[in-house]
């Protein structure tokens, strides 16, 4: 005992538990477990404020684009990943950004709508002015809103006057099947934005992943019926809410 634990110190003096990224991974990208290992390092060799302890990187979003291997520290992290340009790059082809257009001051609530929020699009047919929440459209994520000289909500300064310039479309995180949709709306509809829930995105994710399991029963009742008639995207949506408030 006396002569192993002098070498056993030697060998582990020293040494420090790390962070480390096990894949490739974009700006505003949310950090998982499954992204994460950790390894015993030099200290020396580490960078200021690493991190020791995947459950502190989880759930948080990427400054930058980060790469294989490399050790997590508090800058490259941060709490949310709410600007268009983070959202924008941590794009992979699962989601894509869509645009729809704001008719008019309160379409857009009032020019309230903020980066991370979600909302419900409200739709009311041009022709028959009826109008109804889409199943498929119950729980959006908005990008960002834009005014007509293509300024985005992060970069909006305020008039000499006081005001600002008011927001001219929406830009929403959307699926495929969400933006035929809305490219749809957009040419037979008028589109307004209510305002659902802003906050915390663990409770802002419950809702966007109360819509992804609108589509799983859809397509599972698709399945179910490939005799029948083709099944409607643009259903009421009561499900989905009911889903988002248990």
């Amino acid at each position: 005992t006396f002569i192993v634990a002098p070498i056993v110190t030697r060998l582990t003096d020293g040494t420090t538990e790390v962070v480390r990224l096990t894949e490739n991974v974009k700006r505003g990208t949310e950090i998982k477990a499954e992204m994460l290992e950790t390894v015993k390092v030099k200290a020396d060799a580490l960078p200021d404020g690493f991190i020791d302890d995947g459950a502190k990187a989880i759930g948080k979003y990427a400054t930058s684009n980060l790469y294989k291997g490399d050790y997590l520290t508090g800058e490259k992290l941060a709490g949310e990943a709410n600007s268009a340009d983070d959202v924008f790059e941590s794009l992979d082809g699962s989601k894509l950004a869509f645009s729809v257009t704001i008719a008019n001051f309160a379409s857009g609530l009032s020019g309230k709508l903020e980066n991370g929020d979600i909302v419900s699009l409200v739709v009311v047919d041009d022709d028959s002015q009826k109008s109804m929440i889409p199943g498929a459209l119950t729980y959006v994520r908005v990008i960002t809103t834009t005014t007509v000289g293509g300024v985005d909500q992060d970069n909006v300064v305020k008039n000499d006057d006081g005001t600002y310039e008011t927001p001219e479309t929406i830009t929403l995180l959307v699926n495929t099947a969400q933006a035929k949709l809305l490219a749809e709306y957009e040419e037979t509809s008028t589109n307004h934005a209510a305002l659902v829930y802003r906050g915390d995105a663990k409770t802002a994710n419950k809702f966007l992943e109360a819509q992804e399991q609108y589509f799983i029963d859809l397509a599972e009742e698709e399945e179910e019926n490939t005799e029948s008639e083709e099944t409607d995207d643009s259903g009421s949506g009561d499900d989905i809410i009911k889903r988002a408030n248990d």
